[in-house]
């Protein structure tokens, strides 16, 4: 019988792999010009804004730190919370209206009919169009005199409005200049959707004796509740910080009444040049842009847990 040689401690370290020297990965060269770049165009900007929101800084005056002073403000601001209520509405007509328009559109883009290229291509033609060439389209169109929107309500008997030109009428009236243009990039994300469904369900339900409006309420709809919701995140986003086509159009008139929080922040900063009370009103509306979008991606997940409980 043979005798197994003794391995002793000695031996075993011998025997185990060598430690490899730790050297930098050789992908650092890469991504230090990327992370730089983040730094300085995101990260410092933000971080900057929060440090002047912290203090009194007007243009010409040294700065002064107040702490949370300008936060604490801005409830008190009769226009900065008309500016937010604004928002808000502004908000939820500009995103419902283009995903109701858009998603009809992409279903009727979606059948086959003569010259449907054509009419794709002059359908997604406004969003195409520089923010200010459509302020002043819109801006003669909604002239109470001379608009071509009032003559239209003549021909059917209807009264002349005001448009942008009245408090009650304003926001609707930007709300359609809105619908307008963003309308077609709904019908594109949604069509994208349809296009992707498969035509087994369809077939399944026109044998089962399935009328247009089941087969779009059981069938399309939910198959394309993912691309509604890409593309309410899209609108919502923008919606909120829109201020190119509402400065044009009114500047937040007349009065303040199409006011948003981003002309508001405009007006504060670089009409009143207090920069650190403009500061605060920057942080809170990326505040307000992070909880609503966080708001859209909890109905989202519970709505994917609904779909799966309700199939199980």
């Amino acid at each position: 019988m043979t005798a197994l040689p003794h391995v002793g401690p000695a031996t075993a370290e011998a025997g185990a792999a060598p430690e490899r020297e730790w050297r930098p990965p050789s992908y650092w060269p890469f991504v230090i010009p990327a992370l730089v770049v983040v730094l300085a165009v995101i990260v410092f900007p933000w971080a900057f804004t929060i440090w002047m929101s912290l203090n009194e800084w007007k243009v010409g005056s040294p700065t002064t730190f107040v702490g949370l002073a300008n936060y604490l403000r801005l409830p008190k601001d009769p226009r900065f919370v008309e500016a937010v209520a604004h928002t808000l509405v502004y908000t939820a007509l500009s995103v419902l209206l283009p995903l109701v328009f858009g998603t009809f559109a992409a279903v009727v883009f979606h059948m086959n009919f003569l010259g449907r290229g054509v009419l794709r291509a002059i359908f997604i033609m406004p969003m195409m169009a520089t923010p200010v060439a459509i302020a002043l389209i819109w801006t003669m169109m909604f002239h109470p005199q001379l608009g071509v929107l009032n003559y239209l309500l003549s021909l059917v008997g209807l009264p002349p409005q005001l448009w942008v030109f009245h408090p009650s009428t304003v926001i609707p009236s930007l709300v359609l200049v809105e619908t307008w243009q963003w309308t077609p990039l709904v019908m594109l994300i949604v069509l994208g959707g349809i296009a992707a469904i498969p035509a087994e369900p369809y077939e399944s339900a026109q044998l089962d004796g399935a009328s247009l409006w089941q087969m779009f309420r059981y069938i399309t709809l939910p198959l394309i509740a993912p691309f509604l919701f890409i593309a309410a995140m899209i609108r919502m986003i923008d919606a909120v910080k829109s201020f190119d086509i509402i400065f044009a159009i009114t500047q937040g008139g007349p009065g303040s009444a199409s006011e948003t929080i981003n002309l508001y922040l405009y007006s504060v900063a670089f009409t009143y040049y207090d920069l650190g009370y403009g500061s605060a009103i920057a942080v809170i509306l990326f505040l307000l842009i992070v909880a609503l979008a966080a708001l859209l991606l909890h109905l989202r997940r519970r709505a994917q847990w609904t779909e799966t409980g309700g199939g199980a």
